[in-house]
């Protein structure tokens, strides 16, 4: 496989270890070379092309093998799932044939696809819904709480969001450009809530106004900033699909995505500003 800025190739010493090629900009997608017996395990629905030696099953839950509760531990990784609004079952792909072979994913939305080593980040990653793409064989996909309300209630995620845990190559899809920020121990950083679209389990994810009333009624950048504590990694997207999707509908006529889209003017908002 050719390098690129988001490849990677296998160390002689690391097993299970899957190489991969990110191709594209705006519209990129995931290729991955699996070596005889290895597996990639992605989300339903982003499939491209593959190999005739890579097989693929359909299974139930997030394909990260059992969990030791048998049907039940299954059911519990599939409802999981089912609660960070991705798909009942994954799709296992294997290769069962000699040398090497390859298969590719794309994400569903313009913008880019992230690859994250588990192993290098203490073994979790915490992510936007529906954010995950594809993964080596063995990462499991869970769902972690927001433990403040006021976190829940407005910070652009929700209570809900992804938690992926592992010791190896995931892939999450982020919409627009990526930006990577590591803040050391107690330092802060104000993010729009829907640009939030990773953090690692140490950043304390918080929400802080975002300024007087002036700046809530007619700023138009909501109520809240979410506020990042380090120590930690955390990740921001220039255009989260929500934003892009109100201003489809704005223009096509319809009830979203106003210009100052956090305002709490609504319709007045849109009158003054010229969008209706």
């Amino acid at each position: 496989m050719t390098n690129s800025p988001w490849s990677h190739q296998r160390s002689a010493s690391v097993a299970d270890d899957v190489d991969f090629e990110i191709k594209g900009q705006e519209l990129q997608f995931l290729e991955i070379e699996l070596d005889p017996g290895e597996s990639a395990v992605a989300e339903a629905g982003s499939f491209v092309w593959k190999d005739a030696s890579v097989q693929m099953t359909t299974v139930f839950g997030d394909g990260s093998g059992d969990t030791g509760g048998g049907f039940m531990g299954k059911l519990l990784g599939a409802g999981k799932r089912l609660v960070t609004g991705e798909s009942l079952f994954t799709t296992v792909f294997t290769h069962t044939g000699s040398g090497k072979a390859r298969v590719a994913f794309a994400s569903p939305t313009p913008g880019a696809i992230l690859p994250i080593n588990l192993g290098q980040l203490g073994g979790s990653l915490i992510c936007q819904k529906d954010s995950f793409l594809a993964a080596a064989r063995g990462v499991s996909i869970g769902i972690h709480f927001q433990k403040r309300v006021m976190t829940g209630l407005f910070g652009g995620e929700g209570f809900i969001m992804q938690r992926l845990d592992g010791d190896g190559w995931v892939f999450v899809q982020m919409g627009g450009t990526l930006v990577e920020r590591e803040l050391r121990a107690g330092e802060e950083l104000h993010v729009d809530t829907g640009c939030l679209a990773a953090y690692t389990p140490g950043v304390d994810f918080d929400l802080v106004t975002a300024g007087g009333v002036r700046s809530v009624l007619f700023g138009g950048e909501g109520l809240f900033f979410a506020r990042l504590r380090g120590p930690g990694k955390v990740w921001i997207q220039s255009l989260p699909f929500s934003r892009l999707a109100g201003r489809m509908l704005a223009a096509a006529g319809g009830q979203g995505g106003n210009r100052g889209e956090g305002s709490i003017l609504g319709e007045l908002g849109d009158l003054i500003g010229g969008n209706r």
